[in-house]
């Protein structure tokens, strides 16, 4: 199960069965059996680049295609039939099937025959001890090569199961040394964060369906998206909203429909976002909505994406903050689904810090998208959730939250991915903006450089391009600034205007 807030956590494996195992993805998008066995065949054919070895095996996330007919091949990669966590590749292949490279981290191939020392029960034991939730169990646990820069060690992924003392879900994934027992990493499952008169977005137009006299909050033309009231509680669907007038909320939080018309304008902003500017057929690109929750809990100021259930869930807000129903919140959350069925970014470390800045990213370039003078664009994160009107996060200086990173150094990736994450928002601000004075902000650079912006559309197609073609799940900011580059190179050629600005934006941020 995998979940993110808009506040803290994100998950990243699939539903635990009641045995205890951890199993691949149960759903996808269609994909191209051909191009995976050719895939395959090139990898092997480049074993020695692509760290291809005897006893390896691979199985297919998807396939994106350009215009051009060239094919980015997304893969697991398994070793001895365990999971290699950070051994996913993408295999780039031209026309005519031509190897034009795999984007991976791997460092090294894993190592054949290595045994467990410790058990499964042990390993258990200090993946509990490791959480911090009010209440946990373990879920499962499954071993696997987990790969670092140095290269890949045997360990149990355990899942910790539970609960924080707000009421948030825990779902951690703990890493487990199987030699030394001792905990390798960890990261959070969850990710915190008609006519429908909405709380933040006023009155706006909301996909309804007729169900006999009475209208559903069911968007037919965005894949079946949902809105459902949980009344307070934290697991099931609730109850579908519905009215009698294809009206939904008054614009108050008295209203209980309120709420829920913000969730369902954030969801169907977000698809059509997507949709338009990216032709990503929703969150999976398989043409199926996701469906929103909306008065979970009691007084939960916080939101959370949850691959599990393939949902979006807000709370309520409490003392000093109105409900997580804003527009950037409900495109940060959806985000971490796109995100999570493509480069797959791990929640911790680096890698967790660019999970969370795509989000931020995407959720800012929803709000830019849907041009509502009641919410317009901005670069702020959070602006419309606390009644003290401070936004939780800033992209032209992150600093500015009291705990942000402006700048990259070899320290960021021990950040929160939250603050960590401010180097890549400091970065896309100053491509699309640049860098000094301007309507939305005053944003330095790290090296006393001029950026030139180039504007949220190109930015977001490269951004874009970089996470569904060349970023991993273990991708580090030098990878980000890597993939991106290459995007912009596939995009606007080498050497572009656009390409220049990419290379210039990162060194202003320090990283070079």
């Amino acid at each position: 199960m995998r979940r993110t807030t808009l506040l803290g956590g994100l998950a990243t494996a699939a539903l635990l069965a009641a045995a205890g195992t951890l199993p691949a993805t149960a759903s996808a998008a269609p994909v191209s059996t051909d191009a995976f066995t050719r895939a395959v065949a090139q990898l092997k054919a480049h074993s020695g680049s692509a760290l291809v070895a005897d006893g390896q095996s691979f199985t297919l996330k998807n396939v994106q295609t350009d215009a051009d007919g060239t094919e980015h091949v997304r893969l697991n990669r398994y070793a001895d039939g365990l999971p290699v966590l950070g051994g996913d590749t993408v295999v780039h292949l031209g026309k005519g099937n031509t190897w034009k490279g795999a984007s991976q981290s791997l460092a090294a191939a894993p190592t054949r025959g290595a045994k467990a020392r410790v058990s499964a029960a042990t390993a258990g034991r200090v993946a509990l001890a490791a959480s911090t939730a009010a209440t946990r169990r373990v879920d499962g646990s499954q071993l696997v090569h987990d790969a670092d820069a140095a290269g890949t060690t045997l360990a149990y992924e355990v899942v910790v199961g539970g609960a924080y003392a707000d009421g948030t879900p825990s779902e951690l994934h703990v890493l487990v040394d199987a030699t030394t027992g001792k905990v390798r990493d960890s990261w959070e499952g969850v990710q915190r964060e008609g006519t429908g008169n909405t709380f933040h977005s006023g009155t706006v137009t909301v996909g309804s369906t007729l169900s006999g006299s009475t209208y559903q909050l069911a968007d037919a033309t965005r894949g079946g998206h949902k809105t459902y009231d949980l009344n307070g509680g934290t697991s099931g669907t609730g109850t579908l909203v519905t009215s009698a007038s294809n009206v939904f909320g008054d614009g108050t939080l008295a209203n209980r429909q309120t709420a829920a018309a913000d969730a369902a304008y954030g969801a169907q902003m977000t698809w059509d976002y997507y949709k338009t500017v990216h032709g990503r057929n929703g969150i999976r690109n398989d043409g199926v909505g996701a469906y929103s929750r909306v008065h979970y809990s009691s007084n939960y100021a916080n939101a959370f994406w949850s691959d599990s259930c393939f949902c979006m869930t807000y709370g309520d807000g409490g003392s000093g903050w109105y409900p997580l129903t804003s527009l950037d919140v409900a495109g940060h959350e959806m985000t971490h689904g796109v995100t999570s069925n493509t480069a797959g970014l791990r929640y911790s470390g680096e890698s967790g810090g660019l999970n969370e800045a795509t989000s931020d990213i995407f959720g800012t370039l929803v709000e830019f998208s849907a041009a509502n003078s009641k919410d317009p664009g901005d670069y702020l994160i959070g602006e419309k959730l606390r009644s003290s009107g401070v936004p939780l996060r800033y992209m032209d200086k992150p600093s500015k939250d009291g705990s942000s990173a402006d700048c990259w150094s070899s320290s960021v990736g021990r950040l929160d991915v939250h603050y960590s994450s401010g180097v890549a928002n400091h970065f896309f601000y100053l491509l699309a903006v640049g860098s000094g004075s301007s309507a939305y902000g005053n944003s330095p650079t790290c090296n006393g450089s001029t950026v030139t912006g180039i504007g949220n559309a190109k930015a977001g197609a490269i951004w874009y391009r970089a996470l569904t073609r060349y970023m991993t799940s273990r991708t580090n900011y030098a990878g980000a600034r890597t993939a991106s580059l290459s995007a912009a190179a596939d995009l606007y050629g080498s050497g572009s205007a656009e390409y220049n600005a990419v290379a210039a934006a990162w060194s202003a941020v320090s990283v070079n």
